[in-house]
This record gives structure tokens, sequence and C-alpha cells, in this order.
């Protein structure tokens, strides 16, 4: 797993990582290009694009190269900075305003 070349301080990880936008009561699917603690980059399809300068709630799931352990769910608030219309895909920079881990709920056997 490379890191993304570019200027920004701190350390980005180029990742395809499954990600849900929620809006409102809408999921919808999408993929990260590269995540950090502090943003992301993800693809949607254009027909789900969001409002630029909007914040927006989602959920990123990290395989175990990034945390080392096991896959995990986080779910972050964010304000998206930036839209990119690429051929079928909408790729939106955002930055993540603050997260949290979800936690597994193990089923009873």
């Amino acid at each position: 797993m490379a890191m993304a070349n570019d200027r920004r301080s701190r350390q980005r990880f180029s990742i395809n990582a499954p990600l849900t936008v929620i809006i409102g009561e809408r999921e919808v699917p999408a993929y990260t290009r590269d995540l950090s603690n502090q943003g992301v980059y993800f693809y949607l399809a254009l027909a789900d694009d969001i409002p630029l300068e909007s914040d927006f709630e989602f959920v990123v799931g990290l395989p175990p190269e990034i945390t080392f352990t096991t896959c995990c769910r986080i779910r972050c608030h964010g304000h998206a900075v930036r839209s990119e219309k690429t051929g079928s895909l909408a790729g939106i920079a955002a930055q993540i305003l603050d997260y949290s881990i979800l936690r597994e709920t193990k089923s009873a056997a």
C-alpha cells in the first residue's frame, strides 16, 4: 500500500475501501481513493453526487493494512470541500470533522 504523492502535511494512504455516504435516510455506496486522519477522497456514481460545501455523515470500512489488527468500521462527520466529475463518477474531497469507531455486535449463539 503506497501513500499518495502530494504536498499535504498529513500522511495520506492510497486505499480502495468501501464507504457509505449517509444523507438523511438515504445510504449511497461509494469507495475511497485515499484517506488520512483528517480527510478523504472518494468516488460515487454521478447520479448520487452530494452538494458541494455540505456536511454529511459517512461510514468507511478500514482493512487490516490500515488498522494493523482486524477490519473495522469508522463513522465520520465530514464537510465536502471539492467535487470533480470524471466520466460516470463524482470525486469528492472531504474534511473529516470528527469520527467514532463502530463496535461490531456479536450475535447470540
